[in-house]
């Protein structure tokens, strides 16, 4: 499954993904500079998120968090809400985890030994090989799903990518093809060369700069490679929510370690919630009651709009209610706070659509 080139003909292809790179590359902030700073932190937050979602959190992530080191100052809870909206909030935790590390352990600066990158949390082969290449110049290949695509195709290269072995020979070939004088430059033009031409959809062969290699193309397999892969079952959730709210317009938000939580709340705060089957109202009574030892009996829960949710597999309709309330409970892991000061602390994108729902009623 290796892709075999000749001394001449590797320099050749290099040559012509080099030039289609340097002449067509996207003008992308954390292109800007090789500060290995601001590469990690672009690596992190483009993990399993689109650049378009990640630019104005990138700009603003670092207006506020400039340096290594201001970072590892700050609070989790001021990290978190920095990146509140962006998804995937261990991304964010892990992040401000190795820049306390970094600064001290390594005196602030980015590790480049591989070894060294890879104990920091967070970080894995593709993101150490990414910020080392871009940053250092140090050869390291990466591989992910833009560039497994790439090489598949040019290889013609069957079945599931991601299958360990294949994954591993694939790895391999990366690392046999990368332009070892411009390591950081080659690891940008395969993923730029998978995101905007070699798309896993109708991809633009007649714009590629590498398609007279490429097996797939000349056998018509473009439609078929990569095989595509098994989708887990999709799931279905219902969360009920209740915003709890007192004569003075505050509100009480918790951190519950339900079996939910890290999947959709991402131990932030947010409002006391429970995933129920058929009686929403019944059961969310229920979990205040045992929770927050709220007298269910007296509790009128007013259902607010609906809304729905996704994270991976998961279908999640949320099912906000409204409860008017003489007191807010007072439980250990609980904030009260003024409902229009929700957004002032980090919590998640479900959170957001539960409160949105009060606009709706």
């Amino acid at each position: 499954m290796s892709i075999q080139f000749s001394p001449r003909t590797l320099a050749h292809f290099r040559r012509r993904l080099l030039d289609w790179f340097h002449a067509h590359r996207r003008d992308l902030p954390w292109r800007a500079s090789r500060d290995p700073y601001r590469i990690w932190v672009a690596e992190i937050m483009l993990q399993q998120t689109r650049i378009a979602a990640v630019l104005p959190y990138y700009d603003r992530f670092l207006k506020k968090f400039p340096t290594v080191e201001s970072l590892a100052r700050a609070r989790e809870e001021d990290v978190l809400k920095s990146w509140s909206g962006l998804g995937y909030y261990s991304r964010a935790r892990n992040l401000h985890r190795a820049a306390k590390e970094i600064v001290a352990r390594h005196d602030g600066k980015f590790p480049r030994a591989l070894d060294a990158a890879l104990a920091l949390p967070g970080i894995g082969r593709y993101t150490a090989a990414a910020v080392l290449s871009i940053a250092h110049d140090v050869p390291l290949a990466v591989l992910d799903g833009n560039v497994a695509r790439v090489l598949a195709r040019l290889g013609a290269i069957r079945g599931d990518l991601r299958a360990p072995r294949r994954w591993k020979q694939l790895a391999q070939t990366a690392q046999d093809l990368l332009a070892p004088r411009a390591p950081g430059d080659w690891n940008q033009a395969l993923m730029e060369l998978g995101e905007t031409i070699c798309t896993p959809q109708a991809p633009r062969c007649p714009a590629c700069p590498v398609a007279r290699w490429c097996r797939a193309r000349a056998r018509g397999l473009t439609r078929e490679i990569p095989s595509p892969r098994k989708k887990r079952a999709p799931i279905h959730i219902q969360i009920a929510a209740a915003i709890l709210c007192d004569p003075r317009g505050r509100t009480l938000l918790v951190r519950d370690p339900g079996a939910h939580d890290h999947v959709l709340f991402s131990r932030m705060w947010q409002f006391p919630a429970v995933e129920v089957a058929r009686r929403a109202k019944d059961e969310l009574a229920a979990h205040l009651a045992q929770s927050l030892e709220m007298d269910a009996a007296s509790l009128d829960l007013e259902a607010l709009p609906r809304a729905r949710h996704g994270v991976t597999f998961r279908n999640i309709t949320l099912l906000p209610f409204l409860a008017r309330v003489a007191r807010l409970p007072k439980r250990p892991r609980t904030r009260v706070l003024a409902l229009d000061c929700l957004l002032d602390l980090p919590v998640s994108s479900a959170t957001r659509k539960i409160a949105a729902a009060l606009a709706h009623r």
